[in-house]
């Protein structure tokens, strides 16, 4: 039994020497990696499987082990620390800038689309979206801005495709106003799922109250009053 426990032990530190010497000859031997880089190896560490090359402190920058670069920027004890730009590691564009903080991203940022338009302007805390934040599409068109929680949407405007806000959400409370294209209120009451569930109020295009009462899976149901049109 020990036997098998000692040959066990050697087997992986064997492979263990193998594959380290196999992460330093990548590097070493890559010649366009080291060409980009311009400097002497300092670093290098496992990132999503990939082999990166970095810097301990002070500007630097991460290549993957073809050569793509991922990441220049800004480096505190071997972390992302500071400024810096994100690129995708598969279409080589630019998907983020900005602050950093302990490898996360952390403070004001921007992220894109493949493109170069912008995706997303706002705040960010421990790597994700938390604070003021604007959502555009692909075509530069604010979709949504407002205030953001753990990546998810928590309260702010929605708009449609001519900038007017079609719904004002807030899931703090779970109450949203919707609005039609010309930007008159539609509903102002509670949701759930993404439908109208709780009590609501809907409004005529004329402005004047249609029904306030409950709601469930978007269906009037329980109580409520309806009204009708005031006629001068």
């Amino acid at each position: 039994m020990l036997n098998n426990v000692k040959s066990s032990y050697f087997i992986r530190i064997i492979f263990s020497f193998m594959d380290e010497n196999k992460k330093l000859k990548i590097i070493k031997y890559n010649k366009s990696l080291k060409e980009n880089m311009n400097i002497s190896l300092i670093n290098y560490k496992i990132f999503s499987g990939k082999y990166i090359i970095y810097k301990q402190n002070g500007k630097g920058k991460e290549y993957n082990y073809n050569g793509i670069l991922i990441y220049e920027g800004e480096y505190l004890n071997g972390e992302r620390n500071g400024k810096g730009k994100e690129y995708d590691y598969v279409f080589d564009y630019l998907k983020f800038e900005g602050d950093y903080l302990k490898g996360k991203k952390n403070g004001k940022g921007k992220e894109y689309w493949n493109g170069g338009k912008l995706r997303f302007e706002g705040e960010y805390l421990n790597g994700l979206k938390n604070g003021k934040g604007k959502q555009f599409d692909k075509y530069g068109k604010l979709k949504f801005e407002g205030q953001y929680l753990d990546n998810e949407r928590l309260k702010g405007n929605i708009y449609d495709e001519n900038g007017n806000i079609i719904y004002e959400l807030n899931k703090e409370n779970a109450i949203v106003k919707e609005y039609d294209n010309e930007g008159k209120l539609i509903f102002d009451g509670e949701y759930l799922n993404g439908k109208r569930n709780g009590k609501g109020k809907k409004y005529h295009d004329s402005g004047e109250l249609e029904f306030e009462g409950e709601y469930l899976n978007g269906l009037r149901n329980g109580k409520g009053k309806e009204y009708d049109i005031m006629v001068n």
